[in-house]
């Protein structure tokens, strides 16, 4: 460990993971570690299943009728979505002449405009071009589209069109969800990002306890671990190892819950999205429920699993996630979680310290995903260029 590295990252979520593995496909000399004996972080899928009910002190062991512990494979957060919505025949047929105006859009051909300035016209207007009601706007914009809040509809509409269009385009490629799910949890994604970082010569190191940060001059020089230091010109960290340099901006409230039946009124489908939009329930932010199941190797023979989540906006923030454990109901047990949203004081130009936010309580990657570009540019100074990624990629595990 005594030895220099262009960069050191600190803790294993998903955020870290990416971040390690593109810098190493990069070029850059990375040592990555993690005082936690397992790969994840705040994003960990926790197995067995009576470590899941030691870890929110839920007394006594899991019942017989859950199967077995190894069969679980809990995640913390979840990070997908899948979305369905009902309409009727009149709104439907405006809502497939949006979308086919949105398949045809290309914001470099003007002759697809069909009298929408891209870069003037908001999206309020573009649905009220279509003439779409109230619900399949709150549909669109927050199921398709992935926004939290309202404040994307006064804004020039290319973006949001554009979101559409990857919606559409990522559902015609497997016909049934555009949205991916890993078998044995999304803990499975870190170690992948973290077998591609040690390819091009990253170094990891689980268990290792962070003893000191070392800073010169406001700079950052290296981490002291097991009286060690190893030495670095940028780091990389998740907020719980620098405590002093991040702050919290709110609140998010998590239910894990475990359940015997898949939810109502899907089809009794092994696995849904549903999202209660904002204003529906008198609220500032939607309210998010993913469900999984034993299809996708994370639960027990004909055991499923929800969880729902959204931003903590009062001072009882179970009453608020009630609305979503209502679609649940019966609940077999559940697990309750509330955890502080923390983002960096400063942009880490000057120090040379780069930390991840915090998961926010949306299902999807889109933040995640914003969070790792922002840091990159910050890093390096340039856009990352995700093509040239996954050329690499396919360089080592061939094509999709």
């Amino acid at each position: 460990m005594n030895e220099e590295y262009d960069v050191i990252v600190l803790g294993t979520g998903l955020t870290e993971c990416i971040l390690s593995g593109i810098m190493s496909v990069n070029g850059k000399k990375v040592l990555h570690m993690d005082r936690n004996p397992y790969y994840g972080g705040e994003s960990a899928s926790i197995t067995p299943l009576e470590d899941l009910y030691k870890r929110f002190k839920i007394p006594g062991a899991p019942p017989a009728s859950m199967g077995r512990g190894r069969d679980w494979n809990v995640d913390l957060i979840p990070k997908f979505l899948m979305a369905n919505g009902l309409m009727g025949l009149f709104e439907k047929r405006r809502f497939r002449k949006f979308l086919v105006y949105v398949a045809n859009f290309d914001e470099n051909d003007p002759r697809t405009f069909e009298g929408i300035d891209p870069k003037k016209t908001s999206m309020r207007e573009v649905y009220k071009k279509f003439d779409l009601g109230q619900d399949v706007i709150d549909f669109t914009g927050h199921a398709l589209a992935l926004y939290r809040t309202d404040d994307y509809l006064d804004q020039p509409c290319c973006e949001t069109i554009n979101r559409i269009k990857l919606y559409s385009e990522s559902l015609a490629r497997y016909g049934k969800s555009p949205y991916l799910y890993p078998l044995y949890g999304l803990g499975e994604l870190p170690q992948g990002f973290a077998r591609l970082s040690a390819i091009y010569g990253g170094t990891y190191m689980l268990n290792k306890p962070i003893e000191e940060i070392i800073m010169q001059n406001g700079k950052v020089i290296g981490v002291k671990s097991e009286g060690e230091i190893a030495r670095c010109k940028q780091l990389i960290c998740d907020p719980s190892y620098v405590k002093d340099r991040v702050e919290k901006v709110g609140q998010v409230i998590r239910v894990i819950c475990i359940l015997s039946h898949p939810i109502k009124n899907t089809n009794d489908a092994n696995s849904c999205q549903i999202i209660i939009p904002q204003n529906q329930v008198n609220r500032k932010s939607d309210i998010y429920v993913c469900m999984i199941s034993s299809a996708h190797n994370v639960a027990a023979q004909g055991k499923y699993i929800a969880i729902a989540s959204t931003t903590v906006e009062t001072k009882e923030p179970e009453k608020e996630i009630r609305p979503a454990l209502e679609l649940l109901e019966p609940i077999e047990q559940k697990f309750v979680s509330i955890s502080d949203l923390l983002v960096p004081k400063d942009l880490g130009t000057e120090s040379q310290i780069f930390i991840s936010r915090t998961y926010d309580a949306t299902t999807h990657f889109e933040t995640t995903c914003d969070d790792i570009k922002d840091i990159y540019k910050r890093m390096m100074g340039s856009e990352f260029d995700f093509e040239e990624m996954k050329r690499k990629k396919n360089d080592i595990y061939g094509e999709e």
